[in-house]
């Protein structure tokens, strides 16, 4: 018997879920994670952020092959299993007292944390809406915001009151048993085991023939110049964003204190759902979505270059987060709406999936090389000036290689 309430609706919820711990333990944490570190251990900064860079770089492979361990496992074990060993990882960052314990729990960390990122958003969603993807990825998305929102200022409370390790433990436990119950109580769950289809219509969506039902080898994806592009920009804007959010809140600590730099950076996260709103409301009224992913970069391009102004006085900070957040959203949820109007439906998995690993390849290195620029620099001023440029310059890079798509392919008005 059909159930009448779309199950779909429960499914979105529990991803936005799912989205909030990925990116509030997975994301947003590892910037926490390695001052709180540098606190306990006295390490330097390029050290701890190498293992930031490893706990990025880690999970590409998982990533990239995510598709096959669903085909294989099934989505909720590969989702539990995932929030296990990110668990692990943080666990282990709590309490590593030498640097290999360290990256050992940098790796842990990393592999688990893409079974709650992007991908995973993305193929959960995928079978219960069609039409309406692009409204349900940005419901969905909101989550890794919120994780961002909620999870900075919390894990800065739990830290300075309870402890790193005891902080790790209670947040990954209650992680790992949100996704228990999610695995095996909603993500097991397909539209035809419940008689349902997407988007809640009557009827299923036709099933495309021919060749571009077909879907794509990795190396067939790799030969269209219209992927490159859309990679590109991706990994450039997404490792100009990562490396500066790595050291966002160390330098805003600094000038601010670490309660309101982790709200500083919880603003940041909030900022990025205004951010993918805004974004949603222009792309409904038809907004080319390569320009607008180049608008937003610009807009976080003016927000770095405010960072200059944090020794003139510390309220600048406030409006640099705001700027340098409204794109954070958009930089990971844009990209896959942009590969669904330019690829079918058949090829986009594998795009999607191969975009993200070739992203967080690229950008699992931001935080170390961020990391090395700014120890380059003994007097602060300088450190963040150079951060600055770093940044705004990998920001200009990825404008371009968005741009170089909308001149080389017409935009299509289409989705499905």
């Amino acid at each position: 018997m059909k159930p009448s309430r779309f199950f779909g609706k429960t499914v979105l919820t529990c991803t936005f879920i799912l989205a909030m711990i990925g990116w509030g333990v997975g994301f947003y944490g590892p910037p926490i994670y390695m001052q709180a570190v540098m606190d306990r251990t006295g390490w330097p900064v390029a050290q701890v952020s190498a293992a930031v860079t490893l706990h990025f770089l880690s999970g590409t492979l998982v990533i990239a092959n995510l598709p096959r361990l669903y085909a294989r496992f099934g989505v909720p074990a590969i989702t539990l299993l995932g929030s296990i060993v990110l668990g692990v990882g943080v666990n282990i960052w709590a309490q590593a007292s030498q640097l290999w314990v360290l990256y050992a729990g940098a790796i842990c960390s990393g592999i688990g944390w893409v079974t709650l990122g992007a991908a995973a958003v993305n193929t959960l969603i995928a079978p219960w809406y069609v039409k309406e993807r692009p409204k349900a990825l940005g419901k969905a998305y909101n989550g890794a915001s919120m994780g961002g929102v909620i999870f900075s200022p919390l894990w800065v409370l739990l830290i300075e009151r309870f402890g790193f390790a005891t902080a790790a433990l209670v947040i990954s436990s209650v992680a790992v048993v949100l996704m228990t119950s999610f695995a095996f109580l909603v993500f097991n769950k397909s539209p035809q085991s419940l008689g349902q289809h997407a988007d809640n219509a009557d009827q299923p969506e036709p099933v495309a023939t021919g060749p571009s039902a077909t879907p794509w080898t990795a190396a067939q994806t790799l030969k269209s110049a219209n992927f490159r592009s859309l990679a590109a920009g991706m990994a450039l804007g997404l490792f100009a964003q990562i490396g500066l959010i790595a050291h966002l809140y160390s330098i805003l600590a600094g000038r601010m204190g670490a309660q309101d730099a982790s709200f500083a950076m919880g603003l940041a996260t909030a900022s990025a759902m205004g951010g993918r709103y805004v974004a949603a409301r222009l792309m409904t009224q038809g907004i080319n979505r390569r320009q607008l992913a180049c608008l937003g970069y610009g807009i976080q391009m003016l927000g770095t270059l405010m960072l200059l102004g944090l020794d003139i006085h510390p309220a600048v900070a406030w409006g640099a987060v705001v700027l340098i957040g409204s794109g954070i959203g958009n930089a990971t949820s844009l990209p896959p709406l942009i590969a669904q109007t330019e690829f079918s439906r058949e090829q986009t998995a594998r795009v999607i999936a191969l975009m993200v690993a070739i992203s967080q390849a690229t950008y699992a290195f931001a935080p170390a090389f961020f990391g090395l620029v700014r120890s380059a620099f003994v007097v602060p001023s300088q450190a963040i000036a150079a951060i600055v440029v770093a940044a705004v310059v990998v920001q200009g890079l990825a404008i371009l290689a968005f741009y170089t798509g909308v001149v080389t392919r017409p935009f299509k008005k289409t989705v499905y």
